[in-house]
């Protein structure tokens, strides 16, 4: 086994879930030799929210604490949705700790003025116990693609319950930590190491000219279109996810940690 198959991996959630998003990818690598990190944001699974201001800075400092304790060295980071937002603060935050780089469904700009108030307006209503139930039931079902929620409807129902049993003082610090993220341009052309930005082609939040422009600022990026997958491609198509991480993983051809 080459040493670029035991790079340690980090995969980072989206918004409303929590680590077990990725438990096929993270068997699959697992399998193949990699260490794999699969931590919780805080507010997630079973970590603490605490009381720092909502910032992506608190949660990508927080990766690097944890990476502190493992003793691990440069990784391959991939993340989803809010996951890839992280990532993008991490590897401004901590230069030369990252040895590959996986976005999925991102993009690297800030938010508009409209989406950044849609994020606000949303971590307002979904501190309501009256508003959320019907908030979660409207917005959910539009993390998977047409294909997703017509064929596996499995899936549908377990994010419905992962938003449902999320902490409402968690998910309105995360939409607030993330509407207020920085344009990371500059950090993405200026990024020397192996990329790949993965969309799905039914993804309704992301759009595909979204996606092509965060891959062009890669200087050693590549865009992945998934067929039949929408927002999270790690649950909705895991196999052809876990494919391009072990693609990304020869890519990167660095010894292991």
């Amino acid at each position: 086994m080459s040493a670029a198959r035991r790079t340690p991996v980090v995969l980072l959630h989206a918004l409303s879930l929590d680590a077990s998003m990725w438990d096929a990818q993270r068997r699959a690598l697992q399998a193949v030799g990699h260490p794999v990190i699969v931590p919780d944001q805080r507010g997630f699974g079973s970590v603490p929210l605490g009381d720092e201001p909502p910032s992506l800075d608190v949660v990508a400092d927080d990766l690097a604490r944890t990476l502190d304790e493992l003793g691990a060295g440069p990784v391959l980071l991939a993340g989803s949705s809010m996951g890839a937002y992280t990532a993008l603060v991490f590897l401004r935050r901590h230069p030369g700790r990252t040895a590959g780089l996986a976005l999925l469904s991102a993009r690297a700009t800030a938010d508009s003025p409209e989406v950044k108030a849609q994020r606000l307006r949303f971590a307002e209503l979904v501190q309501s116990e009256e508003a959320r139930p019907q908030l979660i039931a409207q917005t959910t079902p539009l993390l998977v693609g047409a294909t997703t929620r017509q064929r596996r409807p499995d899936v549908v129902e377990r994010l419905l319950a992962d938003a449902a049993k999320a902490d409402p003082a968690a998910l309105a610090w995360a939409q607030r930590a993330i509407a207020d993220r920085p344009d990371s341009t500059d950090t993405l052309r200026a990024a020397d190491l192996p990329a790949v930005v993965i969309a799905g082609e039914e993804d309704e939040l992301v759009g595909a000219e979204e996606s092509r422009r965060t891959a062009a600022l890669l200087r050693h990026g590549r865009l992945v279109t998934v067929p039949g997958a929408g927002h999270l491609q790690p649950l909705e198509t895991p196999d052809r996810v876990t494919r391009e991480l072990l693609g990304l993983l020869d890519e990167i051809g660095a010894p292991a940690c």
